[in-house]
């Protein structure tokens, strides 16, 4: 990877990227700063929508991102993900090869890539699209991160879809944050056909089961009013 310098990274304050203060809840979990490298306009453009699911996601669910992830773009959608193996990676292909927006929420420095394989789509979202850390240049990169990284993902998304997770997947812990910011949230219906036991727990605190990817539009906000706020 490139160094901090070269990439361009700039520092904001999460509220500066939102376009607006955060509010209690919000600054519970929410970074001091966030390091930026990519050429989005800032405030973050929306409707954002975070996929996220599976690192050793199966060719079907790589299957139901990419169609989600469509349907999404072609409303303006801009798609969040951690750049992670799987749906994660998935989403922001997915993405960028129908014209899209996308935003990567890691868990590295911005000079790092994880996994590795992922370092030149980094590099290319880094110059066209846009890629967020919490953590500055050399510091150790460590598993708590990946949970810190998902609060965030779950900060900057007006909603989040969970693709496909399992009982252990860390996709959950950004599930939950999304629940306690009072955002929506989303399961794909596939994963309802499992015998897992954490999609109706998530239900009941009032996550949605998302059947056909049109459904989750209405409860987006909407890019003309955030636009005509802006002016």
């Amino acid at each position: 990877m490139k160094t901090g310098e070269a990439l361009g990274v700039s520092q904001y304050d999460p509220s500066v990227l939102l376009g607006r203060s955060l509010n209690d809840i919000e600054k519970k979990f929410a970074p001091r700063l966030l390091y930026v490298a990519g050429p989005m306009r800032i405030p973050l453009p929306r409707p954002r929508v975070a996929l996220i699911g599976s690192r050793e996601a199966s060719a079907q669910g790589v299957k139901d991102a990419e169609s989600i992830v469509r349907i999404l773009v072609e409303k303006g959608a801009v798609i969040v993900s951690g750049l992670a193996k799987g749906i994660d990676t998935a989403a922001h292909k997915a993405a960028i090869s129908r014209g899209g927006q996308t935003i990567a929420v890691i868990g590295t420095p911005l000079d790092r890539a994880y996994p590795a394989q992922n370092s030149l789509l980094q590099e290319l979202m880094s110059r066209e699209h846009l890629v967020i850390s919490q953590f500055k240049v050399g510091t150790d990169v460590i598993r708590a991160n990946f949970i810190q990284r998902n609060r965030t993902m779950a900060l900057i998304s007006d909603a989040s879809i969970i693709v496909q997770a399992g009982e252990s997947s860390g996709s959950l812990s950004q599930g939950w944050e999304t629940l306690r910011l009072g955002r929506p949230l989303f399961i794909w219906k596939s994963i309802f056909e499992s015998s897992l036991r954490w999609p109706a727990n998530m239900v009941s605190y009032g996550a949605m089961k998302l059947s056909n990817p049109t459904d989750i539009i209405e409860h987006l906000p909407s890019t003309e009013s955030i636009l005509k706020i802006n002016v």
